[in-house]
């Protein structure tokens, strides 16, 4: 923290240190409460995530997965190694709440080297459940009911429900395809601020669209959130995935002037070292607000991964190299996909940066899918048991055509991948209603046959 940075109070307010001694009575509960349906009303409005279900989707057709962004490949050797030898060298019990001693001094270290950025390895640093967790745990505890979240649609879906979970709004900013990039207006961003703002959510590297946000825009979230006096949380999970066409190369927004002691930097292990099943994520920010979200946190999942924690400080002391051929050899599979979906008749998005390209499906209107069980779909004796009309689905005018969950939903059985519906990121579905992803962090080979399957939609 610079002597110009100002300090946040996030102290909480002064609240009874042990449990309400008084149980609910029936005249306390919500009227709309009953057996039938035992989900608490503000959660009810989300199903399964869609993930999940076009994953299954996959599953059950035997469909290639370009939906879900885990690789199909493993991390680093060495780092492997080093969770099998402290699971056989006995480090199997929990961990320190706040995260392996060794795991948190790698953070500080790794901040300090790519971003000349100097967190105290104690009080400083959180290590948590994946970069879900530190997100969830810090909306939770920084959030009072009624408080406003700024968050830019598209976004990551577990972001809408841990706002709702901690009782807050949701104040979407949209990004829209201008001059062929992803962009928001400055006028809908400013306008978003309120009195009740208490949050600006950002993701850059960003999910879904693959945007990188530039000095310009980071420069202007600084400043608004310093006139309105709100933190930052920012998602930067994909932190080492910028592609060398990038307008801007990433910027943390904590390194902005006047914006490390209001800003927490959530990011994890699992992109940068393809381990994304380890969940091992952490938090960095001012004292007051990480201590904050430990507050949290240790009443959710208090501690995890400990054999594992170890393995990750040793990946992040990784040479220059190793972040720099990550990031080359996603680019290559990038630019292969896209490719393929270009010639597939999909427009293809820019993405400058994560796992992520995203298409307008747009210009197949007016095409009929092939029919089940052509060369190269997936197995027909496998299709989705809810049923596709096996004579394929016309596309034929934009207006009467599937939209995005529509095209997801029959494209397994039609031609074998698996895509998802970016709509489903937005408040405003149908800003992304023509929109859907796909993940290229697949080896060359599967990605190669799900363009030669895509090739049938030409």
């Amino acid at each position: 923290m610079t002597a110009a940075d100002p300090v946040i109070d996030t102290s909480a307010p002064d609240r009874a240190a042990s449990p309400p001694d008084r149980a609910a009575s029936p005249a306390d509960l919500p009227a709309d409460r009953s057996p039938a349906e035992p989900l608490v009303a503000r959660m009810r409005p989300f199903g399964t995530t869609v993930f999940a279900e076009m994953s299954a989707l996959a599953a059950r057709t035997g469909a290639i997965n370009l939906g879900q962004g885990f690789p199909d490949y493993d991390g680093p050797a060495q780092m492997l190694e080093r969770a099998v030898d402290a699971i056989r060298g006995g480090q199997n019990q929990y961990p320190p709440g706040p995260g392996m001693p060794v795991l948190r001094a790698a953070v500080a270290a790794h901040g300090r080297r790519f971003w000349d950025l100097d967190y105290a390895p104690d009080g400083e640093i959180l290590v948590t459940a994946g970069a879900t967790e530190a997100i969830s745990a810090a909306l939770l505890a920084l959030c009072e009911p009624g408080d406003e979240v700024i968050c830019f649609e598209p976004f990551y879906d577990s972001y809408a429900a841990a706002i709702t979970l901690a009782g807050a709004v949701r104040r979407p900013v949209t990004l829209r395809v201008v001059d062929g990039r992803y962009q928001f207006d400055p006028g809908q961003l400013a306008a978003a601020f309120g009195p009740r703002t208490r949050l600006v959510l950002l993701n850059s590297p960003h999910n879904p669209t693959g945007k990188v946000f530039d000095a310009e825009e980071l420069g202007l979230i600084a400043s608004l959130c310093q006139q309105h006096d709100v933190i930052a949380l920012t998602d930067e999970v994909y932190e080492h995935m910028v592609y060398s066409d990038a307008p801007a190369p990433h910027i943390p927004l904590a390194t902005l002037p006047g914006m490390r002691s209001r800003t927490l930097r959530a990011s994890s292990a699992g992109k940068t070292f393809s381990c994304t099943g380890w969940k091992v994520g952490w938090i960095c920010g001012p004292a007051p607000l990480v201590g904050a979200v430990l507050r949290v946190k240790q009443f959710l999942t208090y501690t995890n991964a400990g054999p594992l924690q170890a393995a990750v400080a040793h990946a992040l002391g990784s040479p220059p190299s190793y972040f720099a051929q990550l990031s080359a050899d996603l680019q290559g599979k990038r630019d292969r996909l896209a490719g393929g979906l270009a010639e597939a008749g999909f427009t293809v998005l820019p993405a400058h940066g994560t796992y992520f390209l995203t298409v307008d499906i747009t210009p197949l209107s007016g095409r009929t899918f092939p029919k089940s069980g052509s060369a190269g779909s997936a197995d027909p004796s496998r299709a989705d048991p809810a049923g596709v009309d096996p004579a394929g689905v016309d596309l034929a005018g934009v207006d009467s055509a599937p939209d995005g969950v529509d095209f997801c939903r029959a494209l397994p059985a039609r031609c074998g991948v698996v895509a998802v519906p970016t709509q489903v990121f937005y408040d405003d579905p149908a800003a992304g209603r023509r929109l859907i992803r796909f993940a290229f962090c697949k080896r060359d080979e599967v990605l190669d046959e799900a363009i030669g399957r895509l090739s049938q939609l030409t």
